[in-house]
C-alpha cells in the first residue's frame, strides 16, 4: 500500500457513529472478493469497527491473467515470476474498550509471518477517517507497495500465509460474535460489559456466568 505508514495513536471522533451508519448503507457487498464476503459481513457486525476497504489478493502469472482472480497458484514448473497484488483490510476502529481491545487483537497478526504480514495505517485512509488501521499481506521490503513481482517460489509462500491470515482473522471475528450475540434471550453482551460484571460478581459467580456464556445458555442472567 503505496501510503503506507507507522500505527498512530487513537484520536477523539464524536462522528464514529454517525460515519459508520453512512458507511455500511453505502457497502455493496458484491464488489467485496468472495472468499473474504463472510468476513467482511462478519467485522461489520461489530458495534465497535467497519470496514473501509479490502482485498484477498491476487496472483498474476503467464497462465492466469485476470486481476480479479481468486484461483489458487497451480502447481507448475514452467512459471518463473508471478505479479502479486497485496491483500488487506482496511477498517475504522472505535476509540472505546472493545475497539482497543480488537486494536491490540489485530495487532498481533504480523506475528504469524512477520516478513510478510504488516499492521499500521495508511495516510489516504486517515484523511478521510480517523482512528482507520490496515492490516496487509505483503513481502516487507515492498511494504509500500501495492503489487510487486516476485519468483514462483516466494508466491507460494505469499499465498500460505495470506490463506493462514484469513482463516485466522476469521476466527477472531467469529469468536468476537459469539461474545456480543450469545443465546441469551437476546441480551448484548460487550467484553467491556462482561469484564464489569466480574468485577462486581464473587469469583464463584463469575465463574458460571462464564460458562453460561460460552455455552450460549438461554437463561443466562441479564447484566444490570
Amino acid at each position: 500500500m503505496e501510503t503506507f505508514t507507522e500505527v498512530k495513536d487513537f484520536v477523539d471522533n464524536q462522528h464514529y457513529h454517525k460515519q459508520r451508519q453512512e458507511s455500511l448503507s453505502g457497502l455493496d457487498i458484491n464488489t467485496i472478493d468472495e472468499p473474504i464476503v463472510e468476513i467482511i459481513s462478519d467485522f461489520n457486525k461489530l458495534p465497535y469497527c467497519f470496514t473501509l476497504q479490502s482485498c484477498y489478493g491476487h496472483f498474476l502469472h503467464d497462465d492466469q491473467k485476470d486481476p480479479k482472480n481468486i484461483e489458487p497458484l497451480p502447481v507448475a514448473d514452467t512459471i518463473t515470476s508471478v505479479e502479486y497484488r497485496i491483500a488487506y483490510l482496511a477498517l475504522c476502529i472505535e476509540n472505546s474498550p472493545d475497539g482497543i481491545t480488537l486494536f491490540q487483537n489485530l495487532k498481533r497478526f504480523p506475528a504469524i509471518d512477520p516478513e510478510y504480514i504488516q499492521f499500521g495505517c495508511a495516510e489516504w485512509f486517515w484523511r478521510r477517517q480517523v482512528n482507520s488501521y490496515t492490516l496487509q499481506v505483503e513481502p516487507k521490503r515492498y511494504m509500500t507497495k501495492d503489487k510487486v513481482t516476485v519468483d514462483y517460489l516466494e508466491a507460494l509462500h505469499i499465498e500460505k500465509t495470506r490463506n493462514e491470515f484469513f482463516s485466522k482473522l476469521k476466527r477472531l471475528i467469529k469468536k468476537k460474535i459469539r461474545v456480543i450475540n450469545p443465546a441469551n434471550n437476546g441480551v448484548n453482551l460487550t467484553a467491556n460489559s462482561v469484564a464489569v460484571f466480574e468485577r462486581q460478581c464473587p469469583a464463584e459467580r463469575s465463574e458460571v456466568f462464564q460458562r453460561l456464556l460460552a455455552l450460549g445458555n438461554k437463561k443466562c442472567m441479564k447484566v444490570k
